[in-house]
């Protein structure tokens, strides 16, 4: 997918990054992930089976408008 380096809200420019997870004892990437949630007794979620893909977000420098992408 191409994506314009521009802000779809007011032009302004936009800058590569990503939103970090924080957890006890780790800082992560968020992903994305297949399906709707269902609860774990352990884990809080059960992913096991399911599509992850690393969220990738744009951040505009004039307005803040964060745009996300889950490639893969």
């Amino acid at each position: 997918m191409m994506r314009s380096n521009s802000c779809p809200k007011c032009q302004g420019a936009m800058t590569e990054g990503f939103i970090l997870d924080n957890g006890p004892n780790v800082s992560a990437v968020s992903q994305w992930v297949e399906g709707a949630p269902r609860k774990s007794f352990w884990s809080g979620v059960k992913l096991s089976g399911r599509a992850q893909h690393p969220i990738q977000t744009w951040r505009c420098g004039r307005c803040g408008f964060l745009e996300s992408y889950a490639k893969g």
